[in-house]
């Protein structure tokens, strides 16, 4: 390991995880991260993100407008119901009894089987809630995400289908 820029890291890696809120002007590393599959843990916060007019209407989440400004990346929603530290402590062995789930929303298959790999490699299953136009389905307020990290697949499964949209 060793220390990058935000270019220099986009540049380097197979797939690249974005962990910074979304913003209205992007300043994300596009040539860099083109061809690459991004795994985007955010999670749209008014009250830190300000209003994005978009996403606050419904006619864009905030991962669909990820992708718009990644417009030759693959972006995936990963990892956004599950606080970090438990990422390394909850994961069970596939097959156990109460494995916990997590959901992954892309617009390519592709993307979403990287995030499955990852997701056993930590001991968690996988729901996948594609396209990223149901990607709000798992954001906060929404059943997946008010149980976050303590739903089984069949669990997660039931909580994306309860999900209502409140623009």
């Amino acid at each position: 390991m060793h220390a990058a820029t935000t270019v220099g890291a986009a540049a380097a890696g197979e797939f690249a995880v974005v962990a910074v809120p979304l913003k209205v002007v992007n300043d994300m590393p596009v040539q860099q991260l083109a061809g690459k599959i991004v795994l985007d843990t955010n999670n749209y916060m008014i009250w830190r993100d300000g209003n994005i007019p978009a996403i606050d209407s419904g006619e864009k989440t905030v991962h669909e407008l990820r992708q718009e400004h990644l417009p030759r990346s693959k972006v995936v929603k990963a990892f956004t119901h599950i606080q970090a530290p438990r990422i390394t402590t909850a994961g069970r062995a596939a097959g156990a009894p109460g494995r916990l789930a997590l959901s992954a929303s892309s617009d390519f298959p592709e993307a979403v089987e990287v995030v499955t790999r990852l997701y056993d490699q930590f001991g968690f299953d996988t729901v996948d809630n594609s396209p990223l136009g149901e990607s709000w389905r798992s954001g906060p307020g929404q059943p997946a995400w008010n149980a976050h990290e303590h739903q089984t697949r069949d669990e997660l499964i039931a909580n994306l289908v309860k999900a209502r949209r409140t623009a």
